[in-house]
């Protein structure tokens, strides 16, 4: 099965493509997602580096397989907060000229519909929405611009952004760790990989379902 993404968003030809330097190569492309660019495939190069790491692939020298993948979680959890605060304050300085109606490829990139939809899901969720759009491609890039346009308080935005960027770093990272060791992942990685995008997006139903449950057993009450 043809993985459904350009070569150039193939996490795997990404990651090869760093030669020496892998992890620290997809620590600058989660930074650079995380704070503006949301045109990358950060959930499966969380993944696929804990896969390669399974594989021996990935290594340090000194470093047992367990200790290479505690590294890997420590710099990638930093990556992705680091561009969480770079994202907030980018949106704090010049969000609004950045989200304006423009043509072209960067008017689809930025269209200001985002910035609707986001500020729908702050308004739902509050401040769990930071936590719960980490999971959620794009959405993940935008919350952080939209937490820095909206002036959030920067004390209650790094700690709820800190929380999702641990569960999110550490966990699929870990997730793609142990999945790498078993032969069905190993034989179907274009598959796995179409199938993280999907499951990413399971923590924002199960909100909107609890969410739908309160209202309803509020408006019975």
């Amino acid at each position: 099965m043809p993985l459904l993404l350009p070569d150039w968003l193939d996490p795997a030809k990404i990651i090869e493509a760093l030669g020496p330097w892998p992890l620290w190569g997809v620590a600058l492309l989660i930074f650079v997602e995380c704070a503006i660019w949301p045109i990358l495939p950060g959930d499966s190069l969380l993944f696929t580096v804990g896969m390669f790491i399974s594989y021996g692939s990935i290594t340090f020298v000194g470093l047992a397989q367990w200790e290479v993948l505690v590294v890997a979680c420590i710099v990638l959890t930093a990556a992705a907060i680091a561009g969480n605060v770079a994202g907030y304050w980018l949106g704090h300085l010049i969000g609004p000229p950045l989200f304006k109606q423009r043509e072209g490829f960067w008017g689809k990139v930025f269209d200001p519909k985002y910035v609707a939809k986001t500020h729908e899901l702050l308004g739902k969720y509050g401040n769990k929405a930071l936590v719960l759009a980490r999971f959620v491609p794009f959405v993940r890039t935008f919350v952080t611009l939209i937490a820095g346009i909206g002036k959030m308080e920067f004390k209650t935005f790094i700690v709820w952004t800190s929380v999702g960027g641990v569960i999110w770093g550490v966990g699929v990272t870990v997730l793609g760790f142990y999945l790498g060791q078993i032969p069905f992942f190993q034989k179907n990685i274009d598959a796995v990989l179409v199938m993280i995008v999907l499951v990413s997006l399971l923590p924002m139903g199960v909100e909107a379902l609890l969410q739908r449950r309160k209202a309803k057993a509020e408006t019975q009450g």
